[in-house]
């Protein structure tokens, strides 16, 4: 029996009579702009992810922008990060005017903790993880080897919001954390929003006012900044989806759960990443490594089942790092990674049944 398995179902997210009377209400209102409900996020944020201080902003990708700047970070110096992210993980660090040096990652999709003191040079002055798929990195040994050379660390968190490790929940190990509020994310909003977490009240201030252009009151700026608000529509989406975050995270690790037993054995066809007992994971995407990937992407199509690429290009093969001086076979890992990861759907959304035929298809197609 054939059925149809959407990647994401936007308009079942969004299906909310509440939501939509919170909206109007502030239609009513006109406070658009830093509103109470932008407060009232930020508060409920930072408890949420175990730190003293978060700030909304208008995307995952300003909050590493802004946490760069905040930091000091900009000609001449380096940030070592991943070439397997978003390509704004990478854009971040370049808008900052700093340049974004790479190392390979891991079986687990997240940075080799191995290879990163090799690529420390006297410019480097951050360590920028990505908890790819809302997997946390190794951050007990990336933040001993920043401890060590007395470097900066911001987590791209924009997958990963409530994923931890011994119960410590990202965006808490570094001096910031980067969170994308991006529709498909875990706690989303209804387009573009974001948010920083930190334990220094001298980095949140900094950032609070680069945010609103530098102003320290309506008339005064204390420097230049730039327009990074979360709008306070936006913040109303949050806070109303935040009371579900912890619901939707824990269908989608049941969901998990299912594929991975569903293709125990089958490691001459799909490879699961490792499942570290300590880490929660949040599953932000569902990625496996598949032979003949195209093949098995038509097959599925055929059948109703809708799947994505996260992500086909490496960033140090995007033609702005090739000008940096990357070239295919610099990070092996990655790019054999590239060639064969799929992402499978595992919204919260799916009925079990779903998930059940997703797998049998997989199955199906390399057993003949």
């Amino acid at each position: 029996m054939s059925m149809t398995v959407k990647y994401l179902d936007l308009p079942r997210q969004f299906q909310d009579e509440e939501l939509f009377r919170l909206i109007r209400s502030q239609f009513e209102r006109c406070q658009f702009v830093m509103g109470p409900e932008v407060e009232e996020f930020e508060a409920r944020f930072a408890v949420l992810c175990g730190v003293p201080h978060a700030l909304g902003l208008n995307s995952g990708t300003d909050a590493i922008f802004l946490a760069l700047k905040a930091l000091g970070i900009g000609q001449g110096d380096e940030v070592i990060t991943v070439p397997n992210s978003f390509v704004a993980t990478a854009g971040a660090i370049v808008a900052a005017g700093a340049k974004p040096v790479f190392v390979d990652v891991a079986a687990d999709y997240n940075m080799d903790v191995t290879l990163i003191e090799g690529a420390i040079t006297p410019q480097t002055k951050v360590l920028l993880p990505v908890h790819l798929t809302g997997n946390p990195a190794d951050m007990t040994v990336i933040m001993e080897i920043a401890r060590e050379h007395k470097l900066f660390v911001i987590e791209d968190a924009a997958q990963a919001v409530t994923a931890a490790i011994d119960g410590k929940r990202v965006g808490s190990f570094g001096d910031a954390g980067a969170f994308s509020l991006h529709p498909l994310k875990n706690l989303n909003v209804s387009g573009d929003g974001g948010a920083l977490t930190t334990g220094s009240a001298d980095l949140c201030e900094k950032v609070r006012m680069l945010r609103n252009h530098g102003l320290k009151n309506r008339d005064e700026i204390g420097f230049f900044g730039y327009n990074s608000r979360l709008d306070t529509i936006q913040a109303i989406v949050a806070n109303h989806v935040m009371k579900n975050v912890d619901a939707v995270t824990k269908t989608r690790q049941k969901n998990a759960a299912i594929y991975d037993e569903e293709f125990a054995g089958m490691e001459d066809h799909v490879v699961l990443p490792p499942r570290r007992a300590d880490v929660k994971q949040v599953f932000h995407t569902y990625i496996i490594r598949a032979k003949n990937r195209p093949a098995l992407i038509e097959h599925l199509a055929a059948r109703g089942i809708e799947t994505k690429v996260h992500y086909p290009m490496p960033i140090h093969l995007q033609r702005p790092c090739l000008q940096l001086g990357y070239k295919p076979g610099d990070f092996p890992e990655c790019e054999r990674q590239s060639a064969e990861i799929l992402s499978l759907p595992v919204h919260q959304h799916l009925e079990e049944k779903q998930i059940h035929y997703v797998a049998k298809e997989v199955k199906g197609f390399y057993n003949g």
